[in-house]
């Protein structure tokens, strides 16, 4: 029976390894580094990849595999390859595509560990970036270079939870001729499937929602066959494979992806809808609050609005910190897209390296807070956000 004509929900479940012998009905750990061969003509031909087998754990491992093609699945990719963290998918995935002379176009909101890679590490190949507007998407050609090779963004983006329209970054990417890579950690791939507007590539995160209960740290990159076969290669060589471990908690997270997002979004809907309507707080950006301004884009694109609301407190930097402080249920940490519900202030925090400036550039102002809303009784989450604000 085919898995591509099955419901997303149905593939996530369905999809699994061959049975063993032992015809378990769970999948089982596959916590071994090697792999044995028959005799030398198998050893020679596994290595000349004339067969299509298990070597080394550093290259494929059944857990893996069967994660693997469940993303590729829901996301409607050719091929794939699973990494350690989600920055590890991040890097190969640039660093298996680039050479030296190369450059990206970005969008300006990008994660803090991806924004580095870009300004620190990447000019040291001679990899420049440049960075365009998430709110001035009209001004995307302007940056295009004769050796622009990525067209890169998040959507919706961290942690001003902007949108970006899918099918126009297509369009360019296509037109010019360039590599569209999505980062699509924030929607997951129940919300949004970018590859269906024109994405070669697509990353996640799988430490967020993907597992979604804060526990293993994983990423993954899907799409086209022939640039995954670079990453491939870059990543056999270098070494940033997702453990088996790891990847059988993510295969078994996939499972339940669909139920967990839907209450997500249910109740980060009523969060956002909260602070809409409360005095001091000066706005609420949330996907699918009409009052968000690529609110149609969103629709357009996004089955769900996703778990992370983006809010600012009248008041600034201080008025952030105190309201951090007077939390009492939520939790205060650097994860996002956890059954625990979860909130953070960038500018004294996660960007607080960045001048005002360049805060300022990519959404993130003084009394920003993001909210990545979780599993509990949504009314108990509200209470605790409505005491934390007065």
């Amino acid at each position: 029976m085919s898995n591509q004509n099955l419901g997303l929900e149905t593939q996530a479940i369905r999809t699994q390894l061959e049975r063993t012998q032992y015809l378990e009905h769970s999948v089982p750990l596959y916590l071994t580094s090697s792999f044995i061969f028959d005799d030398a003509e198998d050893m020679r031909a596994s290595f000349a990849e004339e067969k299509e087998r298990n070597i080394y754990s550093r290259f494929s491992n059944p857990n893996t595999s069967e994660f693997v093609e469940k993303i590729c699945l829901m996301e409607g990719a050719e091929d794939g390859y699973a990494f350690a963290t989600g920055m590890a998918a991040v890097y190969s995935t640039f660093a298996a595509l680039l050479n030296s002379g190369d450059h990206i176009v970005s969008a300006s909101s990008v994660f803090g560990s991806t924004h580095t890679l870009f300004t620190k590490y990447f000019p040291k190949w001679n990899i420049t970036t440049s960075y365009f507007d998430v709110n001035k998407p009209e001004t995307i050609e302007n940056y295009i270079q004769p050796n622009t090779k990525i067209l890169y963004a998040e959507s919706p983006t961290n942690p001003a939870v902007d949108i970006l329209d899918l099918e126009l970054l297509g369009k360019i990417a296509k037109n010019h001729k360039l590599i569209l890579i999505i980062d699509n950690c924030f929607a997951t791939p129940y919300i949004q499937n970018p590859i269906q507007f024109g994405a070669d590539l697509v990353i996640h995160s799988a430490t967020k929602l993907i597992d979604g209960q804060g526990r293993v740290l994983g990423g993954v990159t899907v799409g086209r066959s022939d640039l995954i076969r670079e990453i491939y290669l870059f990543s056999r060589n270098t070494g940033p494979a997702l453990s088996p471990f790891n990847a059988w908690v993510l295969s078994k997270s996939l499972e339940t992806l669909p139920v967990r997002i839907e209450k997500h979004c249910e109740n980060a809907l009523k969060v956002a809808e909260f602070l809409e309507n409360h005095p001091n707080v000066a706005s609420v950006k949330y996907p699918f609050l009409k009052s968000h301004p690529q609110y149609e884009v969103a629709k357009k694109q996004m089955k769900l609005g996703g778990n992370i609301v983006a809010f600012e407190i009248k008041g600034g930097i201080e008025s952030g910190r105190k309201f951090l402080n007077k939390i009492k249920l939520c939790s205060l940490s650097a994860n996002l897209g956890d059954t625990r519900s979860i909130v953070t202030h960038p500018a004294s925090t996660t960007h607080s390296k960045l001048t005002e400036e360049e805060r300022l550039a990519v959404s993130i102002t003084d009394g920003l807070v993001r909210v990545s809303v979780g599993l509990e009784t949504v009314q108990d989450v509200i209470n605790d956000l409505k005491q934390a604000l007065e």
